[in-house]
């Protein structure tokens, strides 16, 4: 059941692409975050802390202050019209910069410092996704049209978004899969929510122009919401590990450590060896050493 709806969430998050700014609909995925935060404190009996309902709280203040300031979607007639705005010289400068880092970040950081440096996975990761939604947008755009009785797949600018949504998603997925085998999820997930978000909605407003026609104030109430969704799910996602540290140091019966007790017990800082065959205790061992001495 879990892969059929994770298959639905993602088609309807195309759909949306197709009639909504990416400026509204990318910050709108922390709504996840909270619903995964819920239905896991009632099913899973995972207790939410108190600072994870307040990262809710926040998250869904600053959904509501996005969606009352979001921009209008700018009717789109074509996917000639969307290849017009992609190959525009600011959008193709935003291309070039991201495929540049892209390339630095695999062939040289990654081999390098990949496994030690969180952002190098969740950098690629980003920079291929802000690429991926622009195209999944156009795609969506030409499929919706092609629906409403205005065929875009006889042009091939519609195959080439198809070819680019392929070519970034996969290496998108490739790159957080590492990432999450790698670190901590609680660590990877905001920082990749950040990330992504930010560089999606750059991507947007200068492919897009989502906010041509908006006042300086709508402009500055949607970044102030988007900060707030931001703090919000960086504060859920620690609180998350914060009660897994928290419930793992209360555990009245975890074992110690067998070679620390016999350092700590060693009058000299000498290391005692530890016979498992035998079953001696950490304490016995520190007793005759002491009757030794």
């Amino acid at each position: 059941m879990i892969p059929e709806t994770v298959i639905v969430g993602e088609v309807a998050n195309f759909v949306a692409y197709a009639f909504a700014p990416a400026v509204l609909v990318t910050p709108l995925g922390a709504l996840s975050i909270i619903v995964s935060a819920v239905l896991a404190h009632f099913i899973l009996s995972e207790k939410l802390h108190k600072l994870g309902i307040l990262g809710c709280v926040m998250c869904i203040v600053g959904s509501v202050l996005i969606v009352i300031h979001a921009p209008q979607e700018h009717p789109i007639t074509s996917v000639q019209e969307i290849w017009s705005m992609a190959t525009q010289p600011a959008f193709l400068l935003y291309m070039a910069s991201v495929t540049v880092l892209v390339f630095i970040l695999v062939i040289h950081f990654a081999p390098q410092c990949g496994h030690t440096n969180v952002l190098v996975f969740t950098g690629i990761c980003s920079l291929m996704g802000s690429l991926s939604v622009m195209s999944v947008k156009a795609l969506g755009t030409s499929l919706k049209l092609t629906f409403e009785g205005k065929n875009q797949l006889i042009y091939p600018e519609t195959w080439f978004f198809m070819l680019v949504v392929a070519t970034c998603v996969i290496t998108q997925m490739n790159y957080l899969n590492k990432a999450l085998d790698t670190f901590n999820t609680a660590v990877v997930s905001p920082i990749y929510y950040v990330m992504f978000t930010t560089l999606t909605i750059l991507a947007s407003v200068i492919m897009f122009k989502d906010w041509d026609g908006q006042s300086g104030g709508t402009i500055v109430t949607e970044i102030c919401g988007f900060i707030v969704v931001l703090s919000g799910t960086i504060l859920l996602h620690s609180t998350k590990d914060f009660e897994r540290s928290s419930s793992f140091r209360g555990n009245n019966y975890a074992p110690v450590s067998p070679s620390l007790s016999t350092r700590l017990c060693s009058g000299n800082g000498e290391l005692l060896k530890y016979d498992e065959e035998e079953e001696t205790r950490p304490e016995e061992v520190c007793l005759r050493r002491q009757e030794v001495y």
